[in-house]
């Protein structure tokens, strides 16, 4: 399977194995992302998730060869990913070694807090191929990350490294390499050390703050990427990246 579950306490830590592929999601992983989710969200024993790749890579997002629909694998309970939209109730930690860009950056914002280790990167390189993140980046981003280090990130395409991610605020914990689950784990303990129904009543109070919002944000994705569908642009930048070769944009 290429996902694995694992239970220390009252931990689940969900890992995803497809590293051949840079743990891009296809329709079977995000199948198994949404099967441990949906028994972290439903064991009374587990109070807390860990999300997590392999040593070498995070994710790499979709994998447009083996997704349905749009190229966003979505499951019925977790949209996008199996996670990306998901009504969860109980805290979630990204553990990160080596790239989360694109999708797999993505999956990183839908979590609530962030352990990262000094191999790993982060971005929204959509933009360098014409195209515009559709699960979640566009407005998600803005609220990890101050404004304007956003907006370089999405007109950029350019990574953020782990220190200046941590300098920001968007990694809580920054560990050496190899060591992000540990420390993940660690974060964990200290969450479920804490009265189980206050930590989930703050945030469920957190998330319905933002709920709106979110609202707002999927109706504008879904304008930004309406928009490009019709573009010239993106039809050469997905010809430029299977030609591999460097786009020749028109601006139309």
């Amino acid at each position: 399977m290429p996902v694995d579950t694992e239970t220390h306490d009252r931990v689940l830590v969900v890992t995803i194995r497809r590293e051949e592929k840079r743990n891009a999601i296809d329709d079977e992983l995000a199948a198994g992302i949404s099967d441990a989710l949906d028994r972290l969200d439903d064991d009374p024993e587990l109070w807390v998730g860990i999300l997590t790749g392999t040593p070498t890579v995070f994710s790499a997002g979709s994998d447009l060869a083996r997704t349905s629909g749009a190229g966003s694998a979505a499951t019925p309970r977790g949209g996008e990913y199996g996670v990306i939209r998901r009504d969860r109730v109980k805290p979630l930690i990204a553990a990160v070694e080596g790239p989360a860009v694109g999708g797999g950056f993505e999956i990183v914002l839908a979590c609530d807090l962030v352990v990262a280790s000094r191999t790993a990167s982060f971005g929204l390189p959509e933009v360098k191929r014409g195209l515009v993140p559709t699960c979640g980046g566009l407005f998600r981003s803005s609220r990890a990350l101050p404004l304007n280090v956003a907006k370089e990130m999405l007109l950029t395409g350019d990574r953020l490294d782990p220190e200046r991610a941590y300098a920001l605020g968007l990694v809580n914990v920054l560990t050496e390499p190899g060591a992000a689950v540990e420390a993940a784990l660690a974060l964990a303990d200290r969450i479920c050390a804490v009265g189980p129904v206050g930590a989930r009543a703050s945030l469920r109070a957190l998330d319905q703050t933002v709920a709106e919002r979110d609202a707002l944000g999927w109706a504008a994705t879904e304008a930004a990427t309406d928009t490009i569908r019709q573009s010239d642009d993106v039809r050469e930048g997905v010809l430029a990246f299977f030609e591999k070769r460097e786009p020749r944009w028109t601006g139309r």
